[in-house]
């Protein structure tokens, strides 16, 4: 806002709510039909994902120690140069099938524990790397024989606010699920105000999925802070690909900033007991000058973004397993 004089002024994006409480507010049973999530669900499975799974936090693979991660039933291991380029590959040492991912990373270049067997990026001995990409805040890699599908150069990344002017953070937790029973949730926004009210408030849907350019859920709603106290804000959920879920905030505080949801498959396809792993990524922006400090404060930021997903995530995981649960006993109503 500005006065008269042209003079920027200060204006705090904080808004007192004085509206229902949560057993007053309007239900939203019926606007929450099932074929409109189920139809969503569809279109976002159909949609090429090239075969790129998110493995985690692009900050946790540093130089000195390997990463191991299981991936639709592939035991995965990742690895930095010495210049910081990212390396993956199969997990097993190819010499007597050690885990990779309990050896060291010397002068860039991954020794197993077990025998001293160097690895860096050529195939050996029937070993061949994974195509691996670092986008900066997650790492993807390519598993063509879990994917099954046509082989993308790139993962299919949806648009966020340039990193400079970014703060990031990642939260990780895994269910007892498939990754469509993941996504299935996050393509319900009706829920959001009944199951999380310590998060948001007076969410209301204003448009739904159409297909083609306009597959898409519009959302009005406010992010409780603390009380009372609220940051109104308008919100579009789209999901790019099979497994990813992207929230765009489109108008108020915060505008341009995204919440993704990724869900990567620990088990195989069809497995009895599938889990799953959730990988969200924060990735804010504000224009207001102040924001230079918070992304100067990153590193105590962090664990309070990932403190606040971690409380989401439990009861949308628990929301994600039960959908999963009546699918399998053939009770699921949708």
């Amino acid at each position: 806002m500005r006065d008269r004089r042209g003079v920027g002024r200060w204006t705090s994006p904080l808004r007192v709510r004085g509206g229902p409480g949560w057993f007053e507010q309007e239900p939203t049973w019926r606007e929450a039909k099932p074929s409109v999530i189920s139809d969503a669900l569809a279109r976002a499975g159909a949609r090429p994902s090239g075969n790129w799974f998110v493995v985690g936090a692009s900050r946790n693979i540093v130089g000195g120690r390997p990463y191991g991660r299981t991936v639709s039933g592939v035991e995965v291991v990742l690895w930095r140069t010495r210049t910081g380029d990212l390396r993956a590959g199969p997990g097993a040492c190819p010499h007597l099938g050690a885990p990779l991912r309990e050896g060291k990373v010397v002068c860039g270049t991954l020794v197993c524990h077990w025998h001293g067997l160097a690895i860096k990026k050529e195939s050996f001995a029937g070993w061949s790397p994974f195509p691996v990409h670092d986008d900066g805040v997650l790492v993807w890699v390519r598993l063509d024989e879990a994917g099954g599908e046509v082989p993308l150069e790139h993962p299919v990344l949806p648009a966020r606010p340039p990193a400079a002017l970014a703060l990031d953070s990642v939260f990780t937790t895994v269910g007892r699920c498939e990754p469509q029973d993941v996504v299935a949730n996050r393509l319900d926004p009706w829920h959001g105000s009944w199951l999380h009210p310590y998060s948001f408030v007076d969410l209301r849907v204003v448009d739904t999925p159409r297909g083609g350019a306009q597959d898409a859920f519009a959302v009005e709603v406010s992010f409780r802070v603390a009380g009372r106290l609220v940051v109104p804000v308008r919100a579009v959920f789209t999901a790019p690909e099979p497994r990813t879920v992207v929230m765009h905030i489109t108008e108020g505080e915060g505008a341009t900033s995204v919440v993704e949801a990724h869900a990567t498959p620990l088990t195989p396809r069809g497995h009895h007991s599938p889990r799953t792993v959730v990988v969200e990524a924060v990735v804010a922006a504000s224009d207001r000058r102040g924001f230079v400090l918070a992304r100067t404060a990153a590193p105590v930021l962090r664990p309070l973004l990932r403190r606040a997903s971690a409380r989401l995530w439990r009861d949308d995981l628990a929301y994600a397993e039960r959908r999963w649960s009546l699918r399998r006993s053939g009770l699921f109503p949708g």
